[in-house]
């Protein structure tokens, strides 16, 4: 009995070890399912043609060349701060509800059920098939249409806040209670969160405006015509099925080898003639390359940091009713402590009167009853000397500016 007892034991720990094995193994499963999961996607060509894909994480990163990092910006799961950053192939673009990637060639956006995803992809196609002999390249029509969209957006969101909380805030300044209190905290909630947003898409777009070298990588079409154009005398490329690009070197003969070894003193010494023609040539080449990406940003910070403005007056608007307001109470408190005042001084004068009162109430003996109108005129003088003594008393506060006037 107890050889089977432990025979059955040792067999329920085998059991429980191969299950936790099993469900160990499920579960990473899992993780790597949902970590390499597809997602739908829009596809927009240059011709204003769209669809609706089904793709994985890996498969963007092998036709994009991006790194998983610059993906997770586009996951909806995540919120992350709006950002434009540019790659070697692509454009990442995390602007508010609209995430896409932008090649030269086509743009990867995110599907969603957004109104604003929706207006990208119809504008977007639009655009495309009607202006198709614009002077911008692909993926700056792509970008711009991004930045009106989003510029758009976060106004048309400003200037519904600025609708809403005006009338509370002259209703507040007339009449204070604690329901426009608490809609004007909710308000100033919602005021300092859309700060933030527009001030991290002006600071992302002054940030690109800043550097030269982040325009330069965004200019796709470019890149790839100078790359397509390149001399192919020493080097070949070959293009993978994955889309990258690789560059292999031509072999060469020894009588080659031989001259260009007696050929690099002569070269070494043309190096420092020509350093300072070629950085200002490759210089100025950059500067116009990137002029157009340049202008197109000028005009969208423009349009942004004047949203900026409108949010700042909005909050200095609130903060001079707020101001306002604790003057108001300031003021309603020193009535109070007025009246309090004026209050404790007739409350001393008419203790005054009543001590008197009392004293001549006890069963003693004074000439003053011996008269029959004794006690009137006690009570006459004593009425007058209240009186005297409560004028006194302000004309005393106003000396002081106690009170005022």
């Amino acid at each position: 009995m107890e050889e089977t007892q432990g025979q059955y034991y040792v067999s329920s720990l085998h059991e429980s070890d191969f299950n936790r094995q099993a469900n160990r193994r499920a579960g990473i499963k899992g993780l790597k399912q949902r970590g390499h999961g597809s997602r739908s996607w829009i596809k927009i060509d240059q011709d204003g043609n769209s669809e609706i894909v089904t793709l994985d994480k890996a498969t963007i990163m092998r036709h994009c060349s991006l790194p998983s990092r610059d993906l997770r910006l586009l996951d909806p799961k995540f919120i992350y701060p709006s950002s434009i950053l540019g790659r070697e192939m692509a454009i990442v673009v995390n602007l508010e509800q609209i995430r896409c990637i932008i090649t030269a060639d086509e743009v990867i956006l995110m599907n969603s059920l957004d109104g604003t995803v929706g207006r990208y992809r119809t504008i977007l196609c639009n655009r495309l098939q009607r202006e198709k002999s614009d002077d911008l390249p692909f993926e700056f029509r792509a970008l711009e249409l991004a930045l009106e969209l989003t510029c758009t957006s976060l106004d048309a969101q400003v200037n519904e806040l600025e609708m809403e909380i005006y009338p509370v805030l002259d209703e507040l300044a007339s009449s204070i209670s604690t329901l426009l209190l608490e809609r004007v905290r909710r308000f100033k909630g919602h005021l300092l969160a859309l700060t933030q947003r527009v001030q991290k898409v002006r600071d992302e777009i002054e940030h690109l405006m800043d550097d030269d070298g982040d325009m330069a990588e965004m200019c796709l079409t470019e890149k790839r015509r100078r790359l397509d154009a390149s001399p192919s005398n020493d080097c070949f490329q070959i293009r993978s099925p994955s889309g990258r690009v690789i560059s292999k070197s031509a072999p060469t003969s020894p009588e080659r080898s031989l001259s260009g070894l007696q050929m690099l003193p002569r070269t070494f010494s043309g190096i420092g003639n020509s350093s300072k023609y070629g950085s200002s040539t490759g210089s100025s080449d950059n500067t116009e390359r990137i002029q157009p990406l340049e202008m197109l940003l000028e005009a969208y910070f423009i349009v942004i940091d004047n949203t900026l403005n409108t949010l700042s007056s909005l909050k200095e608007y609130i903060d001079d009713t707020e101001d306002f307001l604790n003057i108001k109470l300031g003021n309603i408190q020193n009535l109070l402590i007025k009246f309090e005042m004026l209050l404790t001084a007739a409350t001393l004068v008419a203790a005054i009167f009543a001590a008197v009162a009392g004293v001549f109430g006890m069963n003693f003996e004074t000439s003053v009853f011996d008269y029959s109108s004794g006690f009137n005129l006690v009570l006459v003088v004593t009425g007058i000397g209240c009186v005297a003594l409560y004028f006194a008393l302000l004309f005393y506060f106003r000396y002081k500016k106690v009170l005022p006037e």
